[in-house]
């Protein structure tokens, strides 16, 4: 049997900027990249709630368990064509191993269908 390769990862997503990484534990971050105004951050929802940081987009995590390296090409534009289509915005992360989508939390399911309907088949 074929792994999954849409994953849906529970809870809720943000994506926060902040001055100093190191208020937040390492273990509590998903993602961070430095940036000239301090470091973007993906955290879970609670965890920017319990740290009083602002956040506007709650976002569902998709990871894509799909054979694909970094230098690939056409990956991101595949998906992001087709969830463009659907009115689905996406944040892309692209990783060692997959590939991460952050999707807005209320479209998430039709989100994974939709890729889902791309690369189970």
């Amino acid at each position: 049997m074929d792994k999954k390769k849409v994953i849906l990862n529970k809870g809720e997503y943000v994506f926060c900027s902040i001055m100093d990484i190191n208020k937040i534990s390492m273990n509590n971050i998903i993602c961070s990249f430095k940036e000239s105004k301090g470091y973007s951050v993906i955290i879970s929802k609670e965890e920017a709630t319990s740290n009083n940081l602002p956040f506007y987009f709650i976002s569902a995590w998709i990871t894509l368990n799909i054979d694909s390296t970094l230098d690939s090409v056409g990956l991101t534009s595949s998906f992001s064509r087709e969830l463009t289509k659907a009115g689905i915005s996406c944040n892309v992360i692209a990783a060692y191993h997959n590939d991460h989508i952050f999707v807005p939390y209320k479209k998430r399911l039709k989100a994974v269908k939709i890729l889902s309907n791309m690369y189970e088949s």
